[in-house]
């Protein structure tokens, strides 16, 4: 089902106002006289700085990822608070969505809003790897099924969005993050034929940042999106089939 326009548009003029503003990791002992007098806001990050106040935030794709979609989360939580008539909350880790939206405001249903992060190639056009979309293997093969930490089966959201961001990673900053630019798509509109893992069962996106841009993906219409993941040979490992089994089970139990 097409995501609702409301909800789109609301996405993205939240995205347009996000700012990632972490400056370091705060570190409690450091080096100066007490007390620390700063003038403001720049002023305070310079004196945390340079009296060993502050450390990196971790240059590797994944944690950074992480921060960053933990910041977003709280933001658009907040947001969503002060938003009449619209509920959030966020999801478990490592599980689907990151974030669940939901409300009279957005039409009484439900709505899966997924984060991924991306850090920019050397060349600034591309992804530096493939984003995942889904996990091929299991809610998205099963979608009817409640799987471990899900709120919902998949199919019980009304939409599925993602929010796509890329960035640019600045070693010799301590916050890392620049030029991080906000993408709202539903996911087949920027979905790729390509898995985004030569090892696991995830589904591409595409890696042009034009086309993230623009919703530009491989596949003309959802329908054909669904057809081609839909029949793509996943692997099923002994340990998804298991956990297939045991959400069998309870969802028996709870009809």
């Amino acid at each position: 089902m097409a995501a609702p326009r409301d909800l789109l548009d609301w996405l993205r003029s939240q995205c347009a106002e996000f700012v990632f503003l972490p400056a370091g990791v705060y570190v409690e002992q450091g080096e100066h006289d007490w007390p620390l007098v700063a003038t403001g806001p720049a002023d305070l990050t310079s004196k945390l700085g340079e009296g060993g106040h502050l450390a990196a935030l971790p240059k590797e794709s994944a944690a950074l990822a992480n921060v960053i979609e933990v910041a977003l989360v709280d933001f658009l939580l907040e947001r969503l608070d002060r938003t009449p008539g619209a509920t959030g909350r966020r999801g478990e880790e490592r599980s689907y969505p990151d974030l669940e939206i939901g409300g009279d405001a957005f039409g009484g249903t439900f709505h899966a809003v997924d984060i991924k992060m991306a850090r920019l190639a050397k060349n600034g056009t591309q992804t530096q790897s493939r984003c995942t979309l889904y996990t091929g293997n299991t809610y998205f093969k099963w979608p009817t099924i409640r799987w471990p930490g899900m709120f919902r089966p998949f199919d019980d959201y009304a939409s599925h969005l993602d929010i796509i961001g890329v960035y640019r990673l600045d070693v010799a900053y301590r916050g890392r993050v620049r030029d991080l630019e906000l993408f709202v798509h539903e996911p087949w509109r920027i979905a790729s034929k390509e898995r985004s893992s030569t090892t696991r069962e995830y589904l591409g996106a595409v890696v042009e940042v034009a086309a993230l841009r623009e919703g530009r993906g491989e596949f003309d219409t959802e329908d054909a999106f669904y057809k081609y993941w839909r029949a793509y040979p996943f692997r099923v490992p002994k340990a998804v089939e298991r956990q297939l089994q045991k959400a069998l089970r309870e969802q028996e139990g709870r009809s």
